[in-house]
């Protein structure tokens, strides 16, 4: 890895700030999982304190500093008031050698889908992510049904590698996943 690595991520857009969180943001995060929660559950479920400010109090700095680490990139979605959580698009479990990937993980407030909204999120993050933090690889799953997060993926040019069945336990049955990857053309080694 460069030195010359970001220190943060704030990332601007016509419809969306992609940021990592503040202090300052845990009750609007919690507010966007306690309004979000039956619309998020049936692919993502966030577990009942997602709805708690404590808890992103606490959690925020880990965020943060998972970042400075070189582990995640786990951003919030703005609406452009700067204050207002309309979703998140994470990047973990960094692996780095001769792999340079993440995952992508991401979900939007039901309010606002259908507006091109996680499509220019998820775009200027996969830039941040190929141009700043020297990812090549970007994995993405998603469960055959879910016909959106499909359809951005396949508009951001995600291909799909497979079909993993019995992938991950959601709602108390083990789901499949399509897994999708979108690669760097442009990556090249760094000193």
């Amino acid at each position: 890895m460069s030195a010359e690595r970001p220190s943060a991520c704030r990332l601007l857009g016509h419809q969306v700030i992609v940021r990592l969180p503040e202090t300052r943001d845990a009750a609007a995060i919690a507010s966007y999982y306690a309004t979000n929660g039956r619309h998020l559950g049936e692919f993502s479920p966030a577990p009942g304190h997602f709805a708690d400010t404590a808890f992103w109090l606490l959690r925020i700095p880990t965020y943060r500093q998972e970042f400075l680490d070189d582990r995640a990139c786990k951003t919030f979605l703005y609406e452009p008031d700067d204050a207002t959580v309309i979703g998140a698009a994470n990047l973990s479990e960094f692996v780095r050698g001769p792999f340079q990937a993440a995952y992508l993980g991401y979900s939007l407030s039901g309010t606002h889908q259908g507006r091109g909204i996680m499509h220019e999120a998820l775009g200027l993050l996969i830039g941040f992510a190929f141009a700043e933090l020297h990812l090549h690889r970007i994995m993405a799953n998603y469960m055959p049904r879910n016909a959106r997060s499909a359809a951005v993926l396949q508009r951001l040019g995600f291909v799909r590698d497979g079909l993993a069945a019995h992938y991950l336990y959601v709602n108390g049955i083990w789901e499949d996943h399509v897994l999708t990857s979108l690669c760097n053309p442009a990556w090249q080694p760094q000193d």
